[in-house]
């Protein structure tokens, strides 16, 4: 086992408190049933289980048994505040709001922005403790397991909005096991027959490169232990809603696709990582354009590897995902990772609902807790710019001081301007990007450094309103045309 692999942390038996919280939601539940015909106490032990899986505290556990009393049982919060604490109670109770404002979001078909606007006003109300989430998509992954239960019509609801929100939401806390599940489970409902077809092309691609691909596993496992390098190695299937994606991508033209099967190496740091990387293209020909270096640049929701992909001296073509223990925990757990999320439960902040040390790709969450706090002292909070948070593609991009600043992906000098500071972006006078003299149309790109140039003399155009992207910076320089500036 590589050093930066902590031992999985098995759960061999129930403290007495979640003894003691299956027994009042055994009783809570019992005489109801799920519409699968078993019954209901089945389904919050579900929840306990996916959460017991994600390795989650104790009190989220506990409210992921009771998350349903409240609404739906005899039981009240201040029973639950009484037997397990205030943390429990609030936890519970965040998933009671989240379920009754998602009740009351509309027609599911016709999925209109106001609607998840509703669905940000709840996320803004339970952001003071991002467990909330957690505890929801934990009962959303089971009630997708068992959609087939519900009536077509109600399947097909729940599978839009599972795809559009929840799918979306696991991929922004980096669940990328959680996000895959939630989003072929969903799309086998929205389009059976397209899933159907990409599943089975998935399948006999599979068993045709099965062979080719033993053999080059058993290539680069000969290379790799030839040089002493620690590793594992093991193969990696596409989902069949990413080939979906993927292939809208390119026109439906399967020629583009490189990466229905790869195989993942998983080495003990980051040196080990570029040394594996140069192994790989030593035993085989990298293609043009199909390296990406996502240590150094990270997705915009934290994810790390290496991807390559190669031609064999047999023209084969295989992709090879190239990572450490850490980052693979990271790809697969996000937010749930144990060595990530597990080292906050001892301190007094994460009593009280708060993560400290957020990585700069989960930022938003902050921007949720700092918005319920401004609810609660009565101000207003910009429910566009965070829905564009939550739900766009975003950057991060960094001062020549090494500060981070987050843009939605496709913005422009002068946003990253204004979002500094008004008075800068009135006065900008150039822009160098990673230090070289660069122009106010260029896009920003992931990991750049933005340098803003700004004179006293330079006043605020008319024309820059072509050289903006974002909603923000927009509004901003009108109210400073307004002004004259």
């Amino acid at each position: 086992m590589s050093k930066n692999k902590k031992p999985k942390e098995e759960r061999t038996e129930d403290s007495p408190r979640i003894l003691k919280a299956v027994e009042i939601a055994t009783k809570a539940h019992e005489g109801q049933l799920r519409k699968t015909g078993e019954p209901y106490i089945n389904h919050p032990l579900a929840v306990k289980k996916i959460l017991e899986d994600w390795q989650m505290d104790e009190d989220t556990i506990i409210a992921g048994i009771l998350h349903d009393t409240v609404e739906d049982t005899d039981i009240t919060l201040e029973q639950i505040k009484n037997e397990f604490g205030e943390s429990v109670a609030f936890l519970v109770d965040g998933v009671t709001k989240l379920g009754k404002i998602r009740k009351n979001m509309g027609g599911l078909d016709t999925y209109l922005p106001e609607t998840k606007d509703n669905f940000l006003r709840l996320m803004i109300a339970t952001g003071n403790d991002i467990r909330v989430l957690i505890i929801k998509l934990a009962d959303r992954l089971h009630n997708a397991r068992t959609l087939s239960a519900l009536p077509p019509d109600k399947q097909r609801k729940i599978a839009l909005e599972t795809l559009e929100i929840f799918a979306p939401l696991a991929d922004r806390l980096n669940m990328g096991r959680l996000r895959v599940e939630l989003a072929d489970i969903a799309f086998s409902y929205v389009n059976p027959k397209r899933f159907e077809y990409l599943k089975n092309l998935i399948e006999e691609n599979n068993k045709q490169a099965a062979k080719a691909l033993k053999q080059i596993e058993d290539e680069v496992s000969d290379l790799l232990k030839k040089e002493k390098l620690d590793f594992k190695i093991s193969g990696r299937i596409k989902s069949v809603y990413s080939l979906h994606k993927k292939l809208a991508k390119h026109n439906q033209n399967m020629g583009e696709i490189y990466d229905l099967t790869a195989l993942r190496i998983i080495v003990p740091d980051i040196t080990s990582c570029y040394l594996t990387l140069g192994l790989l293209h030593s035993l085989y020909t990298p293609m043009n354009g199909r390296i990406k270096d996502y240590i150094a640049k990270p997705k915009q929701n934290g994810y790390q590897s290496l991807h390559t992909t190669v031609i064999t001296p047999n023209k084969k073509i295989v992709e090879f995902q190239i990572r450490t223990d850490k980052m693979h925990e990271y790809a697969e757990r996000g937010l749930a990772a144990s060595f990530y999320y597990n080292e906050q439960k001892l301190t007094e902040n994460y009593k009280q609902g708060k993560i400290e040390h957020l990585p700069t790709n989960l930022l938003w969450i902050t921007e949720l807790q700092d918005a319920a706090a401004k609810l609660k002292e009565g101000k207003k909070v910009d429910l566009k710019k965070l829905r564009l948070n939550l739900f766009a593609d975003k950057i991060f991009v960094y001062t020549p001081k090494g500060d981070i600043i987050d843009l939605p992906n496709g913005s422009l000098p002068l946003d990253f301007a204004f979002r500094l500071h008004s008075e800068i972006g009135g006065h900008v006078s150039g822009v160098k990007i990673n230090g070289k003299m660069s122009n106010l149309n260029r896009k920003l790109e992931q990991g750049d450094v933005v340098e803003i140039l700004t004179s006293k003399n330079q006043v605020p155009r008319e024309s820059w309103l072509d050289k903006i992207f974002t909603s923000h910076a927009r509004q901003k320089l009108k109210q400073l045309l307004s002004r004259g500036s």
